[in-house]
């Protein structure tokens, strides 16, 4: 059954965009005006992360999410079997001399997103830049088959994913040289038993992922920001800025910090791209050591 469905999701895949995104408008009316769903979480999110902003903002913000978010799910599949060069000129890769300098340091990577819209096509980034092992890095799901298709879409452009319980000791062991790049989408809610470290993010206490925390006080890396703009449908520009330590080299969770920082003032500019219907605060409470 899982194949059949897939095979049905690569024909349809294969589709111009401009027809996913006709099936997306459907989605989102049936979801915004019908089903509604998570529309609650989004709405909660929204109004705890902005108390500034009156209910129609609130309203609108969540109105705009859902569509892009349903665009998103049509960009996703399409990611099976885009182009490389259709994906260059929908994603334009902005300050590439970051990638050009790093190399030149000898300094491995570490790329750090949110979940803007759309995180899943800046795969492509592996084609621009002069590292010669890019390295997604993604989740395991509970579907070993639909974990191998999802990677299938990571995997594309010459990328080599990594499995997040994987990627730290693959960061150690591999030479620091300038020639790896590890993508990671960091604004992940870790799992209860993981949450150590919160901070205040987007007006809320805010449980914080901090494996590759451990990586900038203990290697010389290179950690580079990704800022995810939608320009219009279907077009996007990521550009790219350098995080640096504050003195010679980072201290504890001064990147994780930083990087919180960056993300929320992305969000802040176009609130309605951010993956809003994720429980992102459930675990607030098991939080241990707290930075406002």
């Amino acid at each position: 059954m899982n194949q059949f469905l897939f095979s049905i999701l690569l024909l349809v895949s294969r589709l111009p965009l401009r027809i996913l995104y006709f099936f997306s408008d459907i989605m989102f009316f049936l979801n915004y005006y019908i089903i509604g769903y998570r529309k609650n979480v989004v709405l909660e999110n929204l109004k705890n992360a902005f108390p500034e902003k009156s209910d129609d903002e609130i309203r609108s913000i969540s109105k705009k999410f859902f569509s892009n978010f349903f665009d998103y799910l049509a960009e996703m599949l399409k990611a099976f079997t885009i182009s490389e060069t259709e994906s260059r000129v929908r994603m334009q890769h902005l300050n590439q001399n970051l990638f050009h300098e790093a190399k030149a340091e000898g300094k491995n990577i570490i790329i750090l997103s949110g979940h803007v819209f759309n995180w899943e096509w800046y795969n492509a980034l592996a084609t621009v830049i002069p590292q010669k092992d890019c390295h997604p890095v993604y989740r395991k799901m509970n579907s070993n088959f639909w974990e191998e298709k999802i990677k299938l879409i990571r995997n594309r452009f010459n990328n080599k994913s990594l499995e997040a319980n994987d990627v730290i000791k693959h960061i150690f062991r591999t030479p620091n040289n300038g020639d790896s790049a590890y993508m990671f989408v960091a604004d992940q809610t870790p799992h209860v038993s993981h949450v150590n470290y919160g901070l205040r993010f987007l007006n809320q206490r805010t449980p914080a992922f901090v494996g590759y925390d451990k990586l900038s006080t203990r290697m010389d890396l290179a950690f580079i920001f990704c800022e995810m703009k939608k320009v219009k449908r279907g077009f996007y520009q990521v550009n790219y800025y350098r995080i640096y330590p504050d003195g010679e080299k980072f201290v504890e969770h001064e990147v994780v910090k930083k990087f919180h920082k960056l993300l929320e003032n992305t969000i802040r500019k176009r609130p309605d791209n951010w993956l809003w219907s994720h429980r992102r605060w459930k675990y607030k409470d098991a939080i241990k050591k707290y930075d406002e």
